[in-house]
């Protein structure tokens, strides 16, 4: 008996947290640097023109999904 083995090839549930930083204005390179060194999203928010909630947002995805987002397996 053969079984059915079906792909597992990795695929994205959301756009990335690139994509996401750059459709709100924010520089995403800057985005992880201020994550690594910890900086309040007032301070980020203000550097890069948004609300503190959208920081918040942004690294509530970074801390849950990762930077790109991406489920499944090969």
């Amino acid at each position: 008996m053969e079984e059915y083995l079906r792909s597992r090839v990795p695929w994205s549930t959301e756009p990335s947290l690139e994509t996401k930083a750059n459709e709100v204005g924010v520089n995403f390179n800057a985005l992880i640097d201020g994550i690594k060194n910890n900086r309040s999203d007032e301070e980020m928010a203000e550097e890069f023109g948004v609300k503190p909630k959208c920081i918040g947002y942004l690294k509530e995805h970074f801390w849950t999904r990762g930077i790109g987002s991406i489920m499944g397996q090969d």
